[in-house]
């Protein structure tokens, strides 16, 4: 008891460090001991499972309890969100024409049942039948565009419901609540179980096969969290971005790098929002949202892969139709939640518009699904942490008009 006790006294972010630590190095030492992976297996599936209910009821109860004022926010909100996602392709744009990745593509097999979409018209007619479709079906296959969509039409519906009907859909709001807390309070051990996964399967062999490209896609992405993101924040705030940032990255990036998934992750962005003292009418609808349009991460790689595929075959690209790719993958990216496969199934639409094929666009896919443990990762934690970190200064933005001490 004693033991359980302290356990509990540590904060969650030095339990998830030590449960980290502890799945690396067991991934190191027993790569084969195969129930521990179920540790992971189990944390990711109970957040994935309720993370679509949480996100229903609490947009639809904020919603339809909301006194108005947020307009402003999340304005704020959503134009960080696409400008982040631009200057990020742009910056891809940058890092792939200053170390230019060459990829012998000879016997390289390409990702097979995979449909990649052909054009930026199928990408938006996915994206928009995502959005309507059966709001029992996008609960049940966790369709957060859709979903997103039906609890601000049930929400907008219920403001003229009866105190009473508004009160239940709160009290069922803070019922999922509590439950995703419980969910999380077993973070550590679901670590453990991903963190012992990643390193017992991959360990550092796709470094030596494709590490030109894995490199490029690290120091890419570490420069969006590290320079590019601080600076949006910066001007923004006109304040010292690096405390929310590291906040941010520290208690989103780290469980979103091992759950590899942004839907697994917006319970997390929710209750850290909540630490923060935002206002819960704001990051209710805005987290969800930005797991569909805050693409950082889904940008950079479009970006890096399509001019990986361009440099490979010895096309020539010049920086206009270079930065006309980073407008198309901001645009794709955004998307990306409607296309079955995320942001590597449009690379090929990328690849287009060089002239590239399908055949060798699909390579590249193919490589994508090798080096995905580390794209992937990085991928959504960029995604996810940038989710909290835009919201968190759109807020914050607005304390400081009326003259609030930032908690950051």
């Amino acid at each position: 008891m004693s033991i359980i006790k302290k356990w509990n006294s540590l904060s969650l972010i030095v339990r998830i460090l030590i449960g980290l630590v502890i799945g690396a190095i067991l991934g190191f030492l027993f790569p084969n001991t195969g129930w521990i992976r179920y540790l992971g297996d189990l944390f990711v599936g109970a957040l994935k499972s309720i993370a679509p209910i949480l996100v229903f009821v609490l947009v639809a109860a904020s919603i339809a309890n909301a006194k108005g004022g947020n307009a402003s926010k999340f304005r704020t909100v959503i134009i960080l969100y696409l400008l982040s996602t631009l200057l990020a392709a742009i910056l891809s744009v940058f890092t792939s024409f200053l170390s230019p990745v060459r990829i012998p593509l000879a016997g390289v097999e390409a990702a097979e049942g995979y449909t990649a979409p052909s054009s930026m018209t199928e990408v938006v007619t996915n994206l928009l039948m995502s959005i309507v479709t059966n709001p029992v079906d996008a609960l049940a296959n966790a369709n957060y565009i859709g979903i997103l969509f039906w609890a601000c039409i049930f929400g907008i519906a219920l403001k003229m419901a009866s105190p009473g009907t508004k009160k239940m859909l709160e009290d069922f709001a803070d019922a999922v609540s509590k439950v995703i807390k419980w969910v999380i309070s077993f973070a550590p051990f679901g670590i453990l179980g991903l963190a012992f996964t990643a390193v017992s399967s991959s360990g550092m062999a796709i470094f030596k096969t494709y590490g030109h490209l894995v490199a490029l896609l690290v120091v890419t992405m570490l420069l969006v969290a590290l320079v590019l993101n601080p600076i949006i924040v910066g001007v923004t705030l006109r304040h010292n971005p690096y405390p929310l940032i590291f906040y941010c990255i520290r208690n989103s990036g780290v469980t979103a790098f091992f759950t590899r998934s942004s839907a697994a992750n917006i319970p997390v962005n929710m209750q850290l929002c909540k630490n923060l003292g935002l206002d819960e009418d704001l990051y209710s609808v805005s987290i969800p949202l930005g797991s569909t349009i805050n693409m950082d991460g889904a940008a950079v790689t479009i970006t890096v892969f399509s001019l990986a595929a361009a440099f490979s075959t010895g096309t020539t690209v010049t920086v206009p139709m270079a930065i006309f790719l980073s407008i198309v993958a901001t645009f794709s990216a955004c998307g990306t939640s409607g296309v079955a496969g995320g942001s590597l199934l449009l690379v090929p639409l990328g690849c287009s518009l060089f002239g590239i094929s399908s055949d060798i666009s699909m390579q590249l896919v193919g490589i994508g699904f090798i080096i995905s443990v580390i794209q992937d990762s990085l991928e959504t934690a960029l995604n996810s942490s940038g989710d909290a970190i835009f919201t968190a200064t759109a807020e914050f933005l607005e304390w400081k008009k009326q003259g609030k001490e930032l908690p950051l």
